[in-house]
């Protein structure tokens, strides 16, 4: 039994006994008064207070003590909160980054406006003006020094912004491409809501937004996926149109010698590869389309049969003079694509049934309505060139070309890289990784377009606010690639980096085991959540800042800023950015 005899020195106090039975422990409050009779100390219960909560008991113990009790609010005034933690999170990442000279070497406010910008954009990605009003809600205006700031301010920082954007790009070229690097390159786009831009064009929706115009945009990156440029094109730009630029961007913006450019097999085309060729200290890597693939296979120089004992070999051919070609084999692709395939095959036969029958009942007639209603259904699941149709005015037949169907199926899970990178300079497995790598520039663009930056739908009409407006998600997505590495052992993110390197370039991405069973559990190796960046950012937020003052006999009291004590994860979280460096 433990019993507090602290409050012995007051006529009345309160003991506290606590008694452990069968396990469990059981505490007890008594009010009691002391007092001397014959010469000795006796004790009396004045009654149980057991039945209080703990807090209203620890009141009145404080309040025999001989404290004096007030309300709080007499005492100490909150006259605001606001949320923090994520403001100062953004923050000290972007100081470690050296954001503010990457942007500009001299402060001025409009430096201070785009960080500010690059912030919200990461934190909670808004239009200009409810950008405005939502970043006084926490402590990002006070921080960045733009609680005076409006629409009109941020706009005219956009327009400086733009101006800077060939330098900046230098900065960070500078800092991330060396002699020799690879630069990842693609091309996506977004759809505007308004008509009146000049850049918007109906194009390639890759936003499945087919009758919107829309924007066109090239995204350089790092071999790991850290943003290097971005450059800005009508809606109908091809994407073959764009690699040169990005090529003179290299070679004579960044003061790159030699660097090894990786695209996809619609943005190096065979044309690009020939001026690419003439160029000295430019290296590429691509893959050859399916066409490509299907008149090797034809013409015998890619022997299927080879795939029997391993997935990737390489070999060359004369139609492709000076280059390495790299077959490679992923049986689970093949699974795939031949699932999708039947599937596809199955929808349309559905649909070229439905309109044989109303046909041959007389409610669909002539050949050239009947044409129409079966172009829509080859054109809607794009396997027309495995049916051959027959079309007469009154009659509709139709067959699958299985053997076409066949020679198709077998090149399901082949693709063939293609590069001109000397093989004692890259290995076989190398170039299949580095073009492979190509995977974190769409990581990048579904973080800048769905996930966390929202870089759609665009609202702006003006071509130059337009291309800002890319640039500045750009520099979010930058600061945002930093964040995601930093803070790896807290979120969900596959930690084993080192194990690309060295696993089978051909075979399908595992994650490790030790990111498994963060998906599986939702809690990171020391048994805290795990979390997305979003959730993490929302946990941050939670650390405010609370402005305080003290009401008394002063006319004029002072105020004081407070913060909320750091959970764990957040004291965590602050530490690992420490490691940011560049």
């Amino acid at each position: 039994m433990f019993v507090d005899m602290s409050e012995r020195g007051g006529a009345v106090h309160v003991v506290t006994t606590r008694r452990r039975y069968k396990g469990r422990v059981y505490e007890t409050h008594l009010l009691r008064r002391s007092y001397r009779e014959d010469g000795r100390v006796k004790n009396e219960t004045l009654g149980n207070l057991s039945h209080l909560p703990a807090p209203v008991v620890d009141l009145v113990r404080r309040a025999l003590r001989g404290e004096t009790l007030v309300p709080v609010a007499e005492r100490l005034e909150v006259l605001g909160s606001r949320a923090h933690g994520h403001v100062q999170a953004v923050r000290r990442a972007m100081q470690r980054l050296g954001i503010e000279s990457l942007i500009s070497s001299r402060p001025s406010p409009e430096r201070d406006r785009v960080c500010a910008l690059i912030a919200a954009r990461v934190l909670a990605p808004h239009t200009k003006l409810a950008t405005t009003r939502w970043w006084h809600t926490s402590t990002l205006a006070e921080e960045f020094g733009v609680s005076a700031a409006d629409a009109d301010d941020l706009y005219a920082a956009m327009d400086w912004l733009l101006e800077r954007q060939p330098v900046i790009e230098r900065k960070l070229a500078s800092r991330h491409l060396g002699e020799g690097s690879l630069a990842l390159y693609d091309l996506s786009s977004s759809y505007f809501e308004g008509t009146h831009c000049p850049l918007g064009k109906i194009g390639y929706s890759r936003d499945g937004k087919k009758h919107k115009l829309q924007v066109n945009y090239g995204l350089m990156t790092t071999r790991q996926g850290c943003p290097i440029s971005v450059s800005v094109y009508a809606g109908n730009t091809a994407d073959t149109k764009t690699l040169m630029p990005q090529v003179a961007k290299l070679k004579e913006s960044f003061g790159v010698e030699r660097v090894v450019l990786v695209g996809d097999r619609g943005m190096i085309s065979h044309k690009a590869i020939g001026e690419l060729k003439d160029i000295d200290g430019m290296a590429w890597i691509t893959a050859l389309k399916s066409t490509q693939i299907r008149g090797l296979v034809e013409a015998g120089a890619l022997q299927l049969g080879l795939f029997d004992e391993r997935n990737l070999f390489e070999f060359s051919d004369p139609a492709y003079p000076g280059e390495r070609l790299i077959a490679c084999r992923n049986p689970e692709l093949a699974k795939l694509r031949a699932h999708k395939r039947q599937a596809l095959l199955a929808a349309t036969t559905l649909e070229l049934e439905q309109i044989r029958e109303r046909v041959a009942r007389g409610a669909l007639q002539g050949a050239a309505a009947i044409g129409v209603k079966l172009g829509r259904v080859l054109d809607k699941y794009k396997v027309g060139k495995h049916f051959e149709l027959i079309i007469t005015d009154t009659a509709v037949n139709y067959q699958v070309l299985e053997p076409q169907v066949a020679a198709e199926a077998a090149l399901d899970g082949i693709y063939v890289i293609r590069t001109g990178v000397p093989k004692k300079q890259m290995s076989a497995p190398e170039a299949v990784r580095s073009y492979k790598a190509l995977a974190q520039v769409e990581r990048a663009f579904r973080s800048l377009k769905t996930v966390d930056l929202k870089i759609r739908p665009i609202h702006h009409r003006l071509e130059s606010r337009v291309r800002a407006h890319i640039f500045l998600c750009m520099l979010a997505y930058y600061v945002e690639w930093h964040l995601l590495e930093a803070w790896r052992t807290l979120l969900f993110a596959d930690e084993d980096q080192a194990a690309k390197a060295t696993r089978d370039p051909v075979a399908p991405a595992k994650r490790s085991a030790a990111a498994l069973e963060k998906s599986h559990t939702h809690s990171t190796a020391d048994g805290a959540p795990a979390h997305s960046l979003r959730t993490l950012i929302a946990e941050l937020a939670t650390l405010v800042r609370n402005t305080c003052r003290t009401p008394g006999a002063l006319q004029h009291p002072a105020t004081f800023e407070l913060l909320t004590t750091p959970t764990a994860l957040q004291s965590r979280a602050f530490q690992l950015l420490d490691q940011i460096a560049v």
